[in-house]
Protein backbone atom coordinates (compact mmCIF):
# COMPACT_ATOMS: atom_id res chain seq x y z
CA UNK A 1 0.00 0.00 0.00
CA UNK A 2 2.89 2.34 0.73
CA UNK A 3 4.32 1.75 -2.74
CA UNK A 4 0.96 2.67 -4.28
CA UNK A 5 0.91 5.91 -2.31
CA UNK A 6 4.41 6.91 -3.37
CA UNK A 7 3.89 5.97 -7.02
CA UNK A 8 0.64 7.97 -7.20
CA UNK A 9 2.28 10.90 -5.44
CA UNK A 10 5.18 10.81 -7.87
CA UNK A 11 2.81 10.73 -10.84
CA UNK A 12 0.94 13.71 -9.38
CA UNK A 13 4.15 15.71 -9.02
CA UNK A 14 5.49 14.77 -12.47
CA UNK A 15 2.23 15.43 -14.32
CA UNK A 16 1.74 18.75 -12.51
CA UNK A 17 5.26 19.84 -13.51
CA UNK A 18 4.61 18.77 -17.11
CA UNK A 19 1.27 20.62 -17.05
CA UNK A 20 3.03 23.82 -16.01
CA UNK A 21 5.66 23.56 -18.73
CA UNK A 22 3.39 22.78 -21.71
CA UNK A 23 2.81 25.59 -24.19
CA UNK A 24 -0.19 23.96 -25.84
CA UNK A 25 -3.33 24.35 -23.75
CA UNK A 26 -4.84 20.96 -24.66
CA UNK A 27 -1.65 19.15 -23.63
CA UNK A 28 -1.62 21.02 -20.33
CA UNK A 29 -5.23 19.98 -19.70
CA UNK A 30 -4.35 16.33 -20.35
CA UNK A 31 -1.54 16.44 -17.80
CA UNK A 32 -3.80 18.24 -15.32
CA UNK A 33 -6.41 15.46 -15.61
CA UNK A 34 -3.71 12.87 -14.92
CA UNK A 35 -2.54 14.91 -11.92
CA UNK A 36 -6.05 15.13 -10.47
CA UNK A 37 -6.60 11.39 -10.91
CA UNK A 38 -3.27 10.71 -9.18
CA UNK A 39 -4.31 12.89 -6.24
CA UNK A 40 -7.55 10.90 -6.11
CA UNK A 41 -5.56 7.67 -5.80
CA UNK A 42 -3.45 9.29 -3.05
CA UNK A 43 -6.62 10.15 -1.09
CA UNK A 44 -7.89 6.59 -1.51
CA UNK A 45 -4.66 5.09 -0.19
CA UNK A 46 -4.83 7.42 2.82
CA UNK A 47 -8.23 5.98 3.76
CA UNK A 48 -10.52 8.67 2.36
CA UNK A 49 -12.51 6.99 -0.42
CA UNK A 50 -15.24 9.65 -0.28
CA UNK A 51 -12.74 12.46 -0.89
CA UNK A 52 -11.09 10.36 -3.61
CA UNK A 53 -14.42 9.95 -5.39
CA UNK A 54 -15.13 13.68 -5.08
CA UNK A 55 -11.69 14.46 -6.47
CA UNK A 56 -12.26 12.25 -9.49
CA UNK A 57 -15.88 13.29 -10.14
CA UNK A 58 -15.80 17.00 -9.35
CA UNK A 59 -12.29 18.04 -10.35
CA UNK A 60 -11.21 15.54 -13.01
CA UNK A 61 -14.76 15.45 -14.37
CA UNK A 62 -16.77 18.64 -13.99
CA UNK A 63 -14.01 21.21 -13.69
CA UNK A 64 -12.09 19.79 -16.64
CA UNK A 65 -15.27 19.89 -18.76
CA UNK A 66 -15.54 23.57 -17.83
CA UNK A 67 -11.93 24.12 -18.91
CA UNK A 68 -12.65 22.28 -22.14
CA UNK A 69 -15.60 24.58 -22.86
CA UNK A 70 -13.37 27.60 -22.23
CA UNK A 71 -10.80 26.25 -24.68
CA UNK A 72 -13.56 25.68 -27.23
CA UNK A 73 -14.91 29.21 -26.72
CA UNK A 74 -11.46 30.71 -27.23
CA UNK A 75 -11.12 29.05 -30.62
CA UNK A 76 -9.09 31.44 -32.70
CA UNK A 77 -10.27 30.17 -36.08
CA UNK A 78 -8.77 28.21 -38.93
CA UNK A 79 -5.16 29.27 -38.25
CA UNK A 80 -5.32 28.02 -34.65
CA UNK A 81 -6.89 24.73 -35.77
CA UNK A 82 -4.16 24.23 -38.37
CA UNK A 83 -1.45 24.95 -35.79
CA UNK A 84 -3.02 22.52 -33.34
CA UNK A 85 -3.25 19.84 -36.03
CA UNK A 86 0.50 20.19 -36.61
CA UNK A 87 1.12 19.84 -32.86
CA UNK A 88 -1.03 16.71 -32.50
CA UNK A 89 1.56 14.12 -33.37
CA UNK A 90 1.42 10.62 -31.88
CA UNK A 91 4.50 11.33 -29.76
CA UNK A 92 2.77 13.89 -27.56
CA UNK A 93 0.38 11.27 -26.17
CA UNK A 94 3.22 9.15 -24.80
CA UNK A 95 3.61 10.98 -21.47
CA UNK A 96 -0.06 11.15 -20.47
CA UNK A 97 -0.69 7.55 -21.59
CA UNK A 98 2.24 6.16 -19.55
CA UNK A 99 1.26 8.08 -16.40
CA UNK A 100 -2.43 7.22 -16.76
CA UNK A 101 -1.53 3.56 -17.37
CA UNK A 102 0.41 3.41 -14.10
CA UNK A 103 -2.58 4.90 -12.30
CA UNK A 104 -4.94 2.35 -13.88
CA UNK A 105 -2.69 -0.51 -12.72
CA UNK A 106 -2.73 0.95 -9.18
CA UNK A 107 -6.53 1.29 -9.18
CA UNK A 108 -6.93 -2.32 -10.37
CA UNK A 109 -4.54 -3.44 -7.62
CA UNK A 110 -6.56 -1.55 -5.02
CA UNK A 111 -9.87 -2.85 -6.37
CA UNK A 112 -8.72 -6.47 -6.14
CA UNK A 113 -8.85 -6.44 -2.39
CA UNK A 114 -6.07 -4.29 -1.05
CA UNK A 115 -7.27 -2.48 2.04
CA UNK A 116 -8.13 1.14 1.41
CA UNK A 117 -5.99 3.13 3.72
CA UNK A 118 -2.56 3.61 5.20
CA UNK A 119 -4.19 5.27 8.20
CA UNK A 120 -6.48 3.87 10.88
CA UNK A 121 -9.39 3.07 8.56
CA UNK A 122 -11.69 4.32 5.87
CA UNK A 123 -13.48 7.59 6.52
CA UNK A 124 -17.07 7.75 5.27
CA UNK A 125 -19.14 10.74 4.14
CA UNK A 126 -20.83 11.09 7.56
CA UNK A 127 -17.51 11.49 9.36
CA UNK A 128 -16.35 14.03 6.77
CA UNK A 129 -19.56 16.06 7.26
CA UNK A 130 -19.27 15.96 11.06
CA UNK A 131 -15.63 17.05 10.88
CA UNK A 132 -16.34 19.88 8.45
CA UNK A 133 -19.45 21.27 10.09
CA UNK A 134 -18.34 20.60 13.66
CA UNK A 135 -15.14 22.32 14.77
CA UNK A 136 -14.41 23.79 11.33
CA UNK A 137 -17.82 25.32 10.62
CA UNK A 138 -16.53 28.90 10.57
CA UNK A 139 -13.81 27.93 8.10
CA UNK A 140 -16.37 26.33 5.79
CA UNK A 141 -18.57 29.44 5.98
CA UNK A 142 -15.60 31.71 5.26
CA UNK A 143 -14.71 29.56 2.25
CA UNK A 144 -18.29 29.88 0.98
CA UNK A 145 -18.09 33.67 1.34
CA UNK A 146 -14.80 33.62 -0.59
CA UNK A 147 -16.45 31.62 -3.37
CA UNK A 148 -19.37 34.07 -3.42
CA UNK A 149 -16.93 36.98 -3.74
CA UNK A 150 -15.24 35.18 -6.64
CA UNK A 151 -18.61 34.63 -8.31
CA UNK A 152 -19.55 38.32 -7.98
CA UNK A 153 -16.11 39.34 -9.29
CA UNK A 154 -16.41 37.02 -12.29
CA UNK A 155 -19.86 38.42 -13.06
CA UNK A 156 -18.54 41.98 -12.82
CA UNK A 157 -15.57 41.24 -15.08
CA UNK A 158 -17.74 39.45 -17.66
CA UNK A 159 -20.49 42.08 -17.72
CA UNK A 160 -20.88 43.80 -21.05
CA UNK A 161 -22.53 47.18 -21.11
CA UNK A 162 -25.16 47.77 -23.78
CA UNK A 163 -25.23 51.11 -25.50
CA UNK A 164 -28.42 53.06 -26.13
CA UNK A 165 -29.24 53.83 -29.75
CA UNK A 166 -28.14 57.30 -30.74
CA UNK A 167 -30.39 59.93 -32.28
CA UNK A 168 -29.34 60.50 -35.86
CA UNK A 169 -30.01 63.87 -37.53
CA UNK A 170 -30.30 64.19 -41.27
CA UNK A 171 -29.08 67.67 -42.11
CA UNK A 172 -29.06 67.07 -45.84
CA UNK A 173 -32.80 67.73 -46.19
CA UNK A 174 -34.39 71.06 -45.45
CA UNK A 175 -37.09 69.48 -43.26
CA UNK A 176 -34.50 68.36 -40.69
CA UNK A 177 -35.93 64.93 -40.00
CA UNK A 178 -34.65 62.93 -37.04
CA UNK A 179 -34.86 59.17 -36.67
CA UNK A 180 -35.71 58.23 -33.10
CA UNK A 181 -35.98 54.52 -32.34
CA UNK A 182 -36.89 53.65 -35.91
CA UNK A 183 -39.71 56.27 -36.12
CA UNK A 184 -39.38 59.22 -38.48
CA UNK A 185 -40.24 62.53 -36.76
CA UNK A 186 -40.17 66.03 -38.18
CA UNK A 187 -37.71 68.22 -36.34
CA UNK A 188 -39.34 71.15 -34.61
CA UNK A 189 -42.76 69.50 -34.29
CA UNK A 190 -44.24 68.28 -31.06
CA UNK A 191 -44.85 64.50 -30.95
CA UNK A 192 -48.05 64.90 -28.93
CA UNK A 193 -49.49 67.39 -31.43
CA UNK A 194 -49.24 64.92 -34.30
CA UNK A 195 -52.49 63.00 -34.29
CA UNK A 196 -53.98 61.43 -37.32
Amino acid sequence: MEATFYIAGGIAVISTALMLTRLNLVHALLYLIVSLLAVSVVFFTLGAPFVAALEAIVYAGAIMVLFLFVVMMLNLGRHAAETERQWLTPGIWTGPVILAGILIVEVVYLARGASAGLGTGATGPKAVGIALFGPYMIGVELASMLLLAGLVGAYHLGLRKTEKPEIQHDTATDEGRAAIGGELVLAGTDRSARTT
